[in-house]
């Protein structure tokens, strides 16, 4: 290999990482403001709404699946019995996370779903490390012990076992592990997940049908408006995750899922006037502490990346 093919891959290496954190910075700012759409849904049952959810954003990926020619492909690749294992396990895991995060918003506990993804990121971390041997800078380092006192000052205010927030974490942090594992497109691995839900979703959604309270009985013109649109506001931030995790470390897009929770944490407060102690305060300062150094850390791994680049090009000059 020439010099100028190692500058070259090196120099497309660094552009796949900063498009990676920039897919990724963008995925997790919406992924925050969401919970203001799901909050206009909180009077349908959090279950309904996950199955009109998965059905949804089913028909917009075959839809347009269908359109680019690809879901022929997709479906003889799913013909593979490890890849159709794979999608089926990241299809549980994906309802679960979205389930608990949809009881949770329309049922009160904005805040709750603010440290299962605080938690999340310290178990993706945890994973990079331990299961793909991924190397932690000095700085990350540091973060995570701010962020790991934080949950557990958190973990103790509650009072109990937070059991919505370690769901939502668990099944956050084994999802975005099974993804790195499919080896499809971020478009055909998501709607290869979704289609193998599908079913199910539309069973629950047919069940509930004539039922006191559900959607179909009792939605208004505008509720029924965002109901369609649940299927966008989960698909687009979802590829875009999925896009992001394929080009940066685990150990690099983990904490910058901290954007997430602080929104959900200033929503909870701010918005919905959920109760903030003295002693959340404190954990999620102690967190805040940790995403401003992970966002630090950002930067200058970005600059120095940039200097490489220059100073490669300067070389081969």
């Amino acid at each position: 290999m020439t010099y100028t093919d190692e500058a070259s891959q090196v120099d497309a290496a660094q552009r796949d990482a900063r498009s990676g954190v920039t897919l990724g910075l963008a995925a997790y700012l919406i992924w925050g403001l969401v919970t203001i759409f799901w909050k206009h849904l909180k009077g349908f049952d959090s279950f309904e709404l996950i199955g009109w959810r998965i059905t949804t954003s089913a028909i917009l990926l075959i839809a347009y699946m269908t359109a680019t020619k690809r879901i022929k492909p997709l479906l003889v690749t799913m013909r593979n019995p490890t890849i159709l294992l794979r999608l089926a396990l990241a299809s549980i895991l994906l309802t679960i996370n979205w389930t608990t995060y949809v009881w949770a918003v329309v049922n009160g506990h904005v805040i709750e779903t603010a440290l299962g993804y605080f938690i999340a990121p310290l178990c993706t971390m945890v994973l990079g490390v331990y299961v793909l041997h991924e190397k932690l800078r000095r700085t990350q380092i540091i973060a995570v012990c701010f962020a790991v006192c934080g949950v557990v000052v958190l973990t103790v205010g509650y009072g109990r076992v937070p059991w919505i927030a370690l769901t939502i974490a668990s099944s956050w942090t084994f999802y975005g592990y099974l993804k790195k594992r499919v080896q499809l497109q971020p478009l055909e691995s998501l709607t290869g997940e979704v289609i193998v839900a599908c079913i199910p979703a539309l069973v629950y959604v047919a069940v509930c049908w004539n039922h006191v309270g559900s959607v179909a009985n009792t939605a208004s013109s505008a509720e029924w408006t965002l109901i369609g649109l649940t299927g966008f506001v989960t698909t687009v931030p979802l590829l875009l995750f999925a896009a992001s995790s394929q080009r940066i470390p685990l150990t690099l897009i983990g904490p910058m899922q901290y954007i997430v929770p602080t929104i959900n944490f200033l929503l909870g407060w701010l918005l919905y006037s959920e109760e903030i102690t003295a002693t959340k305060v404190v954990g999620f300062a102690l967190i805040w502490v940790c995403l401003a150094i992970v966002l630090l850390d950002l930067f200058i791994w970005q600059q120095r990346g940039a200097q490489s680049q220059q100073q490669s090009a300067s070389n081969q000059q």
